[in-house]
């Protein structure tokens, strides 16, 4: 099975509640999970997949939390040619900067050529309030093919 590496951006805790249900539900299907809520470049296994799980604070920024994570991949001239990843951004569409943290993540991992395994989520807590249960589903639908 697969090694996961789950990044979380969190501000007030509630990403880190949809990760840990994430991570389980990799676990009992048979892949090895670690939960990095302080992510950093160097101890992330590029051969594995990254898993980001991450909201939006303030006017589209990154959380406090995974804002270094962010400046060693824009500071990073090198590539990630081999790295696969999965995004699940939370947020909430009554701002007009719904779920645009996380895309500053992606727009860097996209600059070192990393790549996608699937489309993205973007959960809107307007509309699900419960964002576990949207993340689950979404995984539920490619799980199997990582």
């Amino acid at each position: 099975m697969a090694k996961v590496e789950i990044l979380v951006g969190t501000t007030q805790g509630g990403t880190e509640y949809v990760a840990d249900d994430m991570a389980a539900q990799l676990t009992d299907i048979g892949h090895q999970t670690q939960i990095h809520l302080s992510p950093n470049l160097t101890d992330l296994d590029p051969d594995s997949l990254w898993l980001i799980v991450c909201s939006t604070h303030g006017a589209g920024d990154l959380p406090d939390n995974i804002e270094p994570f962010y400046r060693q991949l824009f500071g990073n001239n090198g590539d990630l040619k081999s790295l696969k990843y999965a995004l699940c951004a939370i947020g909430d569409s009554s701002y007009d900067t719904f779920c645009q943290g996380p895309e500053k993540i992606i727009s860097e991992l996209d600059r070192l050529d990393a790549k996608p395994i699937v489309n993205k989520i973007q959960i809107d807590v307007q509309r699900d309030p419960v964002p576990e249960d949207a993340a689950l589903a979404w995984l539920s639908e490619w799980q199997a093919s990582i």
